[in-house]
């Protein structure tokens, strides 16, 4: 249960047939960093080709350049921050941030940390949590780089976010997952259905926990970069029957979820999911949850 062509006939099942695909580095504006300083314009002066992502109000693909894009000023003054595409995506699907308290439960190495400071503006606080040390280091220096004051960091699983015992009106779990093969070269050397199974089971442990922590009205957005369903719409399918969570509509790239997998049927709201197959970006899955409203 392992290899490529597993993995691709899984994929040829649910309507998407393989091919490989060449990522593109992108970048995205930090706009309070960057406000007035006419930053791709900048850029470009320096020899960083730039094409504007049509789907994101922020982001550029880096093309041929004369410098690499980690490597200038303005990226260590922190007006920018390099990020994939898609995972650019989750931060803006909220409905709205500014003056909130929101857990970013996955926090490592930070973009989408850093992302959301960028949204949220005066009198909001971010919490964010990573177990692993090494990693943490890399999201504070993430928060360092892109002077974020709004954030307060712990080292904590995610499975364990209730011990702050706090409410979170804005909850991002961008999960641990399974990845995808435009990311890694050797993912299909790598990972077995025994490494999706496994992490399908820690991302609905965090998804309980999440769930858990979500003030009144407060809004969970989900992602990641797997194309295994096991960790994408069957979880979103277990969280509303198990959760008593719903599924809200969202308007970004992507293709409706799946409601048909593998021969099971699953809630027809998980169409309202979004799914990332490759091509423009790397593949992604992306989701928006509330609590029903006769769910304590």
């Amino acid at each position: 249960m392992s290899g490529k062509e597993f993995f691709a006939n899984r994929y040829r099942q649910l309507g998407w047939s393989f091919r490989e695909v060449e990522p593109r580095q992108a970048i995205r504006i930090n706009q309070v960093n960057a406000k007035g300083k006419n930053l791709p314009e900048r850029l470009r002066s320096l020899g960083v080709e730039l094409e504007k992502i049509p789907f994101l109000k922020e982001g550029y693909w880096v093309g041929k350049s004369r410098v690499s894009a980690g490597a200038t000023a303005e990226y260590l003054l922190g007006l920018y921050s390099i990020q994939e595409a898609a995972a650019q995506i989750p931060a803006t699907l909220f409905a709205g941030v500014k003056g909130k308290t929101v857990l970013d439960a996955c926090a490592a190495p930070g973009g989408k940390t850093t992302q959301l400071a960028d949204l949220m503006g005066k009198g909001s606080v971010i919490v964010a949590l990573d177990v692993n040390k090494q990693r943490l280091a890399a999201l504070a220096n993430h928060l360092e780089r892109c002077h974020v004051r709004c954030c307060v960091v712990y080292r904590l699983d995610a499975r364990q976010a209730s011990s702050l015992d706090l409410k979170f009106d804005r909850i991002l779990l961008d999960v641990p997952c399974s990845g995808n093969f435009v990311s890694d070269p050797k993912w299909f050397s790598r990972r077995t259905l025994v490494d999706v199974q496994r992490n399908s089971k820690v991302q609905r442990e965090i998804l309980t926990e999440a769930a858990n922590c979500l003030a009144p009205n407060g809004e969970i957005v989900y992602s990641t970069c797997s194309l295994e369903p096991e960790e994408d719409e069957l979880n979103m399918d277990w969280a509303v029957k198990t959760l008593g969570l719903q599924i809200q509509v969202v308007n970004c790239l992507g293709e409706d979820g799946l409601t048909a997998v593998y021969g099971q049927k699953l809630d027809d709201s998980v169409s309202r999911c979004r799914r990332i197959w490759p091509g423009e970006t790397q593949g992604f899955f992306v989701c928006k949850l509330k609590k029903r409203l006769n769910t304590p």
